[in-house]
């Protein structure tokens, strides 16, 4: 074989080989963004390339993968939305107690699913494996957990954080909550 054919051949094979590298990484890129959403954007975002924010992903997606998720059973389910109706009902008297509670609720439901319940950046992590699309609304509704705490959440914002809280309980729930619409928490919430 000449030199010029077998160099040919080794470019060739070089160009196939970074043609398959590419769909495939095209195709992860992809399976990634459908299944994270909103949070594929945010992680790679925040991380310094996209190959680092994908494999900040997949690292999750295995981490939770080795819990053991489990549905609420239907006895859990209906306590939780009495809890989660109760807490809504609280609301309207007290604003500020009702959004810690909220936030307790939510973290007790994650931890019978079988999510761990360690610091509040892994659980969003761990959250956003199986509920990418609300996993913004706990972050938005902790931003105002924590303004409140600092004593700078109006009750509009107390209220925001309650729908936020709501999104992602009832995503977790896996079932409608009956409860109260939002507008009539604003309802009561301006009286």
């Amino acid at each position: 074989m000449n030199t010029q054919l077998m160099l040919v051949l080794i470019i060739g094979a070089a160009a196939v080989v970074a043609a398959v590298l590419f769909v495939i990484g095209r195709r992860r890129t992809e399976e990634l963004r459908r299944r994270f959403g909103p949070e594929y954007d945010r992680t790679v975002r925040e991380a310094r390339t996209v190959g680092q924010g994908e494999a900040m992903l997949i690292e999750r997606q295995q981490r939770v993968e080795r819990f053991n998720i489990r549905p609420l059973s239907p006895e859990d389910a209906r306590r939780f939305s009495q809890a989660w109706r109760d807490v809504q009902t609280r609301f309207v008297d007290d604003p500020k107690g009702a959004i810690v509670d909220a936030d307790r609720l939510v973290a007790e439901v994650m931890h019978v699913r079988g999510y761990p319940v360690g610091d509040f950046e892994q659980r969003v992590a761990d959250i956003s494996v199986d509920h990418p699309n609300v996993v913004m609304n706990y972050r938005a509704a902790r931003d105002i957990v924590r303004d409140h705490e600092g004593g700078h959440a109006t009750t509009e914002d107390l209220r925001q954080a309650m729908v936020h809280f709501r999104a992602l309980f009832t995503d977790l729930l896996g079932a409608p909550v009956e409860e109260q619409h939002p507008e009539t928490v604003r309802h009561h919430a301006a009286l």
